[in-house]
């Protein structure tokens, strides 16, 4: 209720209160941005010159970035003078002048840093750096389900203290649900650098402030499937789908290279396999954070991750059930036995195996975190699909311990939603994955499966602008008959101009398999050609094995062609990256 000393008339309160009954959780939260986003800034902190504050980032996918705006935004409010740096652009060296720091880094992977980060960090770790008249802390991003959780961001917390700097505040660990962890680290660390003696102006709401479009992660967009067509023939091993979605009336904009997130839901057949494993019904009643109370069912469907499995689920798990056998895979002396467990499992089985008895509602929901979006790549050109979004999905089936599992979101797309159905999107932008600036500019694509979405959308985009930059595209898949993605569209490319090489390896049409690293061998002296001539070269598609091997693959064409040392060859191939003519988006 408002209260009636608020500075409304009653009409406006009642019309107030009507207003705010009917808004979900996340359009409040947006509704507080707006409003403090319209307010005069505060004052400074102190009278006189600004404090200077350097916000640092390493970003994988853009959310260090997105999060290190807004932190320099609220400092300024605060009364700071913020400066945003890249650790693509600075030296550890840079640091010791910084003065305050704050650090706001992704983890990528398994405990890597984000690879435009990977010079920065390795250097910190291995660089002799004074940094004693330096404060700072840190904002570390990762995923709990690996298990290497937050490493990079941890380990810089811990050199920069070794190095001689002092922590202002302690690491805030964020997981894929990130901003209100880092809303009150944000909160915490801005007091504590202030100048003493100064009298803090209140915190503004730490959330994005609006942009064009008032839809956004906290308050996704209700899209209509357009279409969907399976892209692979009948007799093929895979399963994938082309996807069209509608963008109108949403205000939302993208640009080739940038991500669409998809809020699925978990399917009815996975929402039971947990209540049975629990043994519980579905109709009990739960507290959700930022969902209030809801039926368990529709939580478990709606709200929250009930697949993935990892350590920091088992924690909590073993905390409500205390498990003797759990107890003894948590152990430190038991990681490769942990990791085997892991393997392939998914939450229901982890309640078989260690809670016979099940557990309560409430204590079920406490030890799942929150159901995340999926980015993938966006598969078309604005410029193309005017109001449109594309995306190039392989649903995701596999067999494990004797059972069958699915992706979530994947066969969310493909099973659950019908065309003209909706389904809550936002954009996500993607800045480490972009077109070159001129459209002269030569561009090499490898991109095997569904890693061929984001180069449609390039080629498209090249092929509206009437761009006269020569492109080379090498795709892969399996057999030719079944898995060429896109095919007819390609030999149009072809005919216009817009593509002026297409070069394909399709890994089981022969006895000896060929895949698109094979090709970037086969061609070393030509794709050398390309690169002296300036040629930016994009790779994109699976993380664990294909990026590896085409990065061996492309130092290898430098090496053979060039004529350069194995050393020279990786000087080479690290320049292009640094220049940003080298640019992958894998997963």
């Amino acid at each position: 209720m408002i209260p009636e000393q608020a500075p409304f008339s009653p009409q406006e309160r009642s019309a107030l209160e009507a207003l705010l009954a009917g808004l979900t959780p996340g359009q409040r939260l947006w509704l507080g941005g707006y409003l403090s986003a319209q307010a005069p800034a505060p004052a400074a902190p102190a009278a006189g010159k600004p404090e200077p504050l350097t916000v640092l980032y390493g970003t994988e996918s853009g959310n260090a970035e997105s999060l290190a705006d807004l932190t320099a935004k609220q400092a300024k409010r605060r009364g700071f003078k913020p400066s945003v740096r890249n650790m693509a652009d600075l030296s550890p060296k840079d640091l010791a002048k910084a003065g305050k720091l704050l650090v706001i880094v992704s983890t990528w992977g398994d405990g890597d840093p984000p690879e435009t980060a990977t010079d920065f960090y390795n250097g910190l770790m291995n660089d002799t750096v004074d940094l004693g008249g330096v404060e700072f802390s840190v904002c570390a991003l990762g995923d709990t389900s690996y298990e290497q959780f937050c490493k990079t961001g941890k380990d810089i917390d811990e050199r920069l203290e070794k190095l001689g700097a002092r922590r202002v505040a302690n690491r805030q660990d964020c997981d894929v649900d990130f901003e209100e962890d880092h809303a009150a680290w944000l909160d915490t660390v801005l007091k504590a650098l202030a100048p003493k003696g100064a009298a803090a102006p209140d915190a503004a709401p730490a959330v994005a402030l609006p942009t064009a479009s008032a839809f956004g992660k906290k308050n996704p967009f209700d899209s209509e499937l357009l279409e969907r067509v399976l892209l692979n023939g009948e007799g093929s091993q895979k399963e994938t789908w082309h996807y069209e979605l509608s963008l109108e009336g949403s205000g939302l904009t993208y640009l080739p290279g940038d991500c669409l997130a998809i809020v699925p839901v978990n399917a009815p057949d996975m929402v039971e396999g947990v209540l049975k494993a629990a043994r519980l019904k579905g109709t009990e009643e739960v507290e959700i954070k930022g969902a209030g109370t809801k039926l368990l069912a529709d939580a478990l469907r709606e709200d929250l991750e009930i697949t993935t499995l990892s350590k920091a689920i088992l924690k909590k798990l073993q905390a409500e059930a205390g498990s003797q056998k759990l107890g003894k895979l948590l152990a430190e002396d038991a990681k490769d036995a942990l990791k085997d467990y892991l393997w392939g499992r998914w939450v229901e089985d982890a309640l078989t195996d260690f809670a016979p008895k099940g557990l309560s509602a409430q204590a079920l929901v406490e030890i799942l975190r929150k159901l995340p979006p999926r980015l993938y790549s966006i598969a078309s050109s604005p410029l193309a699909h005017p109001d449109e979004v594309h995306l190039t999905v392989a649903s995701v089936r596999y067999e494990a311990h004797g059972r069958t599992r699915k992706g979530v979101a994947s066969t969310f797309l493909s099973d659950l939603v019908e065309t003209g159905q909706p389904v809550k999107v936002y954009t996500h932008v993607n800045k480490n994955f972009r077109l070159p600036h001129s459209d002269d500019t030569p561009i090499i694509m490898v991109g095997p499966g569904t890693g061929i979405a984001p180069f449609r959308a390039f080629i498209e985009h090249r092929a509206e602008t009437g761009a006269r930059g020569d492109s080379w595209l090498i795709f892969g898949d399996q057999r030719f008959t079944y898995d060429f993605l896109y095919q007819l569209e390609w030999q149009g490319h072809l005919k216009s101009g817009a593509l002026g090489r297409l070069d394909v390896a399709f890994s089981r049409d022969q006895p000896e398999k060929v895949y698109v690293q094979d090709r970037i061998r086969e061609n070393a002296a030509e794709l050398y050609t390309w690169l002296e001539r300036g040629a930016h070269f994009y790779v994109c598609g699976d993380a664990s094995r294909m990026a590896h091997d085409v990065h061996e693959a492309l130092i290898e064409a430098v090496e053979t062609a060039g004529g350069k040392s194995r050393q020279e060859a990786e000087a080479y191939v690290d320049a292009l990256r640094k220049d940003k003519r080298y640019q992958r988006d894998v997963y």
